[in-house]
């Protein structure tokens, strides 16, 4: 039996694992040790301005010499909407009250800027072996200029329409994002939640409608999930929520331990903590006002009404306002090194797919 090894010859690693990026819960810890194992270790670059994306870099490059990915949010800045903000809060009110809260001391949503020019000139000096992209593409000016700093450029898909457009758009390789994924959805042709197909429907689908390499996503936590998804024509899978669950993640305490007691329906889509579609484990807020509100402003800008009221809570010990990120295969995880966890999927993958070859 013969599996699509491209990922691996494209990105010069050893493993058919990528990391997936994981905006405050991964740093540079987490991408040395996955790429060190020979995976594919990703940095997510979301909530970082420039100077701390190059301090990153640089941490890793001091610690690694392995290929890494470089990931950047795509998306396009929204229009200030005071009066959907107001209302937004208005919507929380009865939390302010509950915990103390002035409702007119609250926060605007910390800025979460898109690729520009100047991640684009941090990437030409320092030159990762991959840059992905999620929520589209940037300006094609600035995917020329990535590429031609000798960067692979990957992408998230959440259909085969958007898979066709990356392609057409310079994508190396494109991710395909099953519904089953952990954190935000990278749909950017349509807004319609539910029509999102599984990682099963999909990547066999996305693998048939282009002709580079597609990397499955979502639901994908052992070597069982790996081989399944090689099987139906992924070259590499990428993994998000089983690595949470390492001591390399950036994940709270309180993010852990209801990890560890997830259940394959304690997930849901929702859009009350950024704006956006993404999967997490179902807490309070998510039961009282989604888990998808029509009040939650548009992205990012929902996040700065439910800051006050996650800090409150925490402090509790309680994490009815926090984004707990997670796919639906969170109870597959298992509490080890990124680097142990890498190798040990490979091989449990391995062991599986040649248990097939002698069917």
């Amino acid at each position: 039996m013969t599996f699509d090894s491209r990922i691996i010859n494209l990105f010069g690693i050893d493993l058919p694992i990528i990391q997936a990026p994981m905006a405050g819960a991964n740093g540079s810890a987490m991408v040395i040790a996955v790429s060190e194992a020979g995976g594919l270790g990703s940095l997510p670059c979301a909530a970082l301005d420039t100077e701390q994306v190059r301090a990153e870099i640089g941490i890793i490059r001091q610690q690694t010499s392995k290929p890494i990915n470089v990931n950047f949010f795509c998306h396009t800045p929204p229009d200030p909407d005071p009066a959907r903000e107001a209302t937004w809060r208005e919507t929380l009110g009865a939390y302010y009250d509950e915990y103390g809260i002035d409702i007119n001391d609250v926060p605007p949503a910390p800025n979460r800027s898109p690729f520009n020019e100047d991640f684009c000139t941090i990437m030409e000096e320092m030159k990762p072996e991959v840059v992905s992209f999620h929520f589209g593409m940037p300006d094609p000016a600035l995917v020329d200029r990535v590429k031609t700093a000798g960067c692979k450029v990957i992408c998230s898909a959440t259909s085969a329409d958007e898979a066709v457009f990356l392609e057409q758009h310079g994508c190396d390789a494109i991710i395909a994002q099953g519904y089953e994924a952990g954190g935000h959805r990278g749909m950017f042709l349509t807004d319609d939640i539910a029509t999102q197909a599984g990682t099963m429907a999909l990547v066999p689908q996305v693998v048939d409608a282009v002709s580079v390499p597609v990397i499955a996503a979502g639901g994908i936590a052992d070597g069982r999930s790996i081989a399944a998804a090689l099987m139906l024509g992924a070259s590499a899978v990428q993994i998000g929520t089983a690595y949470l669950f390492t001591p390399e993640s950036l994940a709270t305490d309180l993010h852990r331990e209801a990890l560890r007691s997830a259940r394959d329906d304690q997930t849901a889509l929702t859009n009350v903590f950024t704006g956006r579609p993404s999967r997490g484990l179902i807490n309070r807020v998510m039961r009282d006002v989604g888990p998808m509100s029509d009040a939650a402003p548009a992205f990012p800008t929902a996040a700065g009404a439910l800051a006050p009221l996650k800090a409150k809570a925490e402090e509790k010990g309680l994490s009815d306002f926090t984004m707990l990120w997670s796919g639906q295969a969170a109870r597959l995880g298992r509490e080890t090194g990124a680097g142990d966890l890498t190798r040990t999927l490979a091989e449990d993958a391995r062991k599986r797919l040649a248990a097939f070859d002698t069917f």
